[in-house]
């Protein structure tokens, strides 16, 4: 399975996750049954807030799940209908929530967690 996780840095499975999904700069992605890891360049991280195409943002690379802080809500859809699953981080880095994925203790992030703004009263999950 392929677990992505948007962060700010690239330092392998030390990375700290990143807050929000569609402004990463890039994604590392890790293979659960190999442990290899993967750097993504986010290609769509300019977007319009509420306007991020997450197969844009993946480069069409194929993903099982996405561990991240926060989302917004068409982003998970996307993700979602794409067949991949949302979970939110209980951990600083990449390494750390491998470790939580793989014992199934994350959330999965629903509808009502993500992001619905910057601004006051936007209901961020982050």
């Amino acid at each position: 399975m392929k677990v992505c996780f948007p962060v700010q840095r690239n330092e392998g499975v030390e990375s700290r996750v990143f807050n929000h999904f569609g402004t990463a700069p890039l994604f590392i992605v890790v293979d659960t049954e190999t442990s290899e890891v993967s750097v993504i360049a986010n290609r769509d991280q300019r977007h319009a807030h509420g306007q991020c195409n997450p197969v844009r943002v993946l480069g069409g690379e194929q993903v099982d799940a996405v561990v991240v802080g926060g989302i917004g809500g068409g982003a998970l859809r996307g993700l979602n209908l794409s067949g991949i699953r949302v979970y939110q981080t209980q951990a600083q880095n990449v390494k750390e929530n491998i470790a939580l994925f793989r014992n199934q203790s994350l959330p999965e992030f629903t509808p009502m967690q993500c992001c619905g703004g910057h601004t006051q009263g936007g209901g961020c999950a982050h």
